[in-house]
């Protein structure tokens, strides 16, 4: 797959020939999957990866796993708003990106809904 999107990132007629055949019409539904780290979707075929119905995904996978330019290419996409709801609602997040989502958004570490879960999972002691 690497090599296919070598050759058609730089004809856009190929590459939204690509977009249709693959389901979908909007070119830059596309381009923001591609633009983050490949290492983000090691798991998943990139060309099945939607935008806009898996924003969820993409969000935690840049949270958990991207580089400061992923982040940045996905709020300049999702914009604050978008991502900040996604992220209040996911089950799980690393105590860094927590506290890191908490300071960027200005928002109480309790109106995070994996911060909640958190608590009442309580853990053995931390040696």
């Amino acid at each position: 797959m690497v090599l296919i999107w070598r050759k058609v990132k730089g004809n856009d007629r190929i590459f939204e020939y690509f977009c249709r055949t693959m389901g979908n019409d909007s070119k830059e539904n596309k381009e923001i999957v591609f633009g983050l780290s490949k290492i983000l979707f090691w798991d998943v075929d990139p060309y099945s990866v939607d935008a806009e119905k898996h924003a969820a995904f993409i969000v935690d996978r840049v949270l958990q796993m991207g580089r400061m330019d992923d982040f940045k290419a996905i709020k300049e996409y999702y914009g604050k708003a978008r991502i900040l709801d996604i992220a209040k609602n996911l089950r799980y997040m690393d105590d860094r990106v927590l506290h890191f989502c908490s300071v960027y958004f200005n928002v109480p570490l309790e109106q995070f809904r994996c911060y909640t879960l958190k608590q009442l999972n309580l853990s053995h002691w931390n040696y």
